[in-house]
């Protein structure tokens, strides 16, 4: 099997990959560089590429999906309480508006 076949991935690994992949470019990432992130992620995630059958499978580590989160409170936590505050409120206007 040649480097890059992806033939070896199931239906849902791909699925993961391309909304990964879709929210690495909504950053503002390099189509490639996306792509490569995002298949590392399901690599990381579900141990590669699955085969058919009972009990072949391992769990599957979600450390890569939760990092995320961690990195963007920790950006949020250094930014000054007001700063956070004010973002809060007008999060929460906006919710208030598209609702009534």
């Amino acid at each position: 099997m040649p480097r890059g076949d992806k033939s070896s991935y199931t239906g849902k690994q791909r699925r993961m990959a391309r909304h990964i992949e879709e929210g690495y470019e909504q950053r503002g990432l390099t189509e490639s560089e996306a792509e490569r992130r995002a298949w590392a992620t399901v690599n990381k995630t579900t141990h590669g590429g699955k085969k058919s059958g009972s009990g072949r499978g391992k769990a599957e580590d979600h450390s890569p999906e939760r990092k995320g989160g961690r990195l963007g409170a920790k950006a949020a936590a250094s930014r000054p309480a007001a700063a956070r505050s004010a973002s809060a409120k007008k999060a929460a206007r906006t919710r208030k508006r598209r609702a009534g």
